[in-house]
């Protein structure tokens, strides 16, 4: 299952009046429904994975051109899911092999983990201070330790899913690729934040960029 980087979400640069309490809730749903409709749709068709693997298809493409009409852009990791769902749910599908499909969100993490790890070694800023960096004014180090983290994540995931995948049952994967998923993204989340909140990051934030914030656009503290 793949983790989500669910506290880097900002509000869309294509929709200007989308305050941030709206986007960030529709941005959770709608990067968790193609999963979700996986799920639903493979226990309710007497566990067809071909079938339940072109309805992600489409469901995937839903997601897509629903983010691409609120925000016109996608960000990378839609992109790479998007990608991934359409070549390897193809393969699956003229195959009928669903080890095509298991294989989507090892991939998925491995290629996010190469990125964000990656991008340590490239410019003065990593991943993480890019897509955060207006939010918090964090230590390099913090930001390093973040990014690092980060990374070991995702590969721990990748790894998990093939675990589960070729040794436990297809069911038994289906369900993991669900609760796993909201497990591992709330585990990595909760620790993100306590790191931060355990080094006075999170406060110190607050107090430098929230007057700051609301004076930049009042109307949205009344959003």
């Amino acid at each position: 299952s793949t983790v989500p980087l669910y506290f880097m979400i900002s509000r869309p640069s294509g929709v200007r009046n989308l305050s941030p309490r709206v986007w960030i809730p529709m941005k959770q749903f709608l990067d968790f429904l193609p999963i979700v409709v996986f799920f639903v749709a493979y226990y309710a068709l007497d566990q067809d994975l071909l079938v339940a693997t072109a309805i992600l298809i489409g469901a995937q493409t839903l997601q897509v051109a629903v983010v691409w009409a609120i925000k016109r852009k996608l960000d990378r990791q839609m992109q790479i899911q998007f990608w991934l769902v359409l070549v390897l749910g193809g393969l699956t599908l003229a195959l009928r092999d669903g080890r095509f499909i298991m294989w989507k969100p090892t991939l998925v993490n491995w290629l996010l983990a190469c990125a964000v790890g990656g991008s340590t070694f490239v410019g003065e800023r990593n991943l993480i201070e890019r897509l955060l960096g207006a939010e918090l004014s964090l230590p390099a180090s913090v930001w390093r330790t973040l990014a690092w983290g980060w990374t070991g994540a995702f590969v721990l995931a990748g790894a998990l899913n093939l675990i589960v995948a070729f040794n436990f049952s297809e069911a038994f994967w289906v369900n993991y690729k669900l609760f796993g998923g909201l497990g591992l993204t709330f585990t990595y989340v909760v620790v993100s934040v306590a790191y931060l909140a355990r080094g006075g990051y999170l406060s110190e934030s607050e107090d430098i960029d929230g007057p700051a914030g609301a004076a930049e656009n009042p109307a949205e503290s009344n959003s």
